[in-house]
């Protein structure tokens, strides 16, 4: 699947400057970074739930160390 994607000049010089230090594309740079994007967002969001359980599980603990 093919799409057209507009940059300004300074995306176009960091794109061109990654392409050539990576020795890749700019098309894999982009590919790169999206699924980099993609894999952060989910590991935020697993990071997030589990702060959420484990407030719930040590809410008694957590209020005790608060209070001292």
């Amino acid at each position: 699947m093919a799409f057209t994607l507009r940059i300004d000049a300074t995306l176009e010089e960091a794109l061109a400057s990654l392409s050539e230090f990576e020795g890749v594309s700019r098309q894999e740079v982009i590919r790169r970074a999206v699924l980099d994007r993609l894999e952060r967002s989910g590991h935020v969001a697993r990071v997030d739930e589990s702060t959420r359980r484990m407030a719930t599980r040590w809410s008694d603990v957590l209020e005790r160390l608060s209070s001292t």
